[in-house]
């Protein structure tokens, strides 16, 4: 039904930025969450950031908190991630995730999500 493609990844040196897009296709819904989760090697996939697709509330985990920015532009149906000052341990696949209705205390879940584009890969060298 959607389909979610991310973008924008590559290889930064420790204090660099990247931004990353994913672009949602097919049909979606206003009443949804749009959120950027990561996975290193060996690491389980951890949430990063989320926004409300209807207001853009967003939310954030501590350790990117004042670095990264997540927003959305609702005309091209895309969230993205704005990633500065990149460190070595942010180095991971990001993958977008779309979810219907998910309560609020439980979006760092990402059994609650329900479509998952194919991760795009973030090297971020020392």
């Amino acid at each position: 039904q959607v389909k979610l493609a991310e973008s924008g990844g590559g290889l930064v040196q420790a204090g660099g930025s990247l931004r990353l897009s994913c672009a949602a296709s097919g049909l979606t819904f206003s009443n949804r969450y749009m959120a950027w989760f990561r996975q290193a090697p060996g690491k389980e996939r951890e949430f990063v950031a989320g926004i409300t697709w209807t207001f853009g509330s967003t939310y954030y985990t501590d350790s990117v908190k004042g670095r990264f920015t997540i927003s959305r532009d609702n005309a091209k149906n895309t969230v993205y991630l704005q990633m500065n000052n990149l460190k070595p341990e942010d180095t991971a696949v990001y993958y977008c995730a779309e979810g219907f209705n998910i309560p609020p205390r439980t979006v760092v879940a990402d059994s609650k999500y329900d479509y998952w584009g194919q991760g795009t890969q973030v090297t971020v060298s020392s």
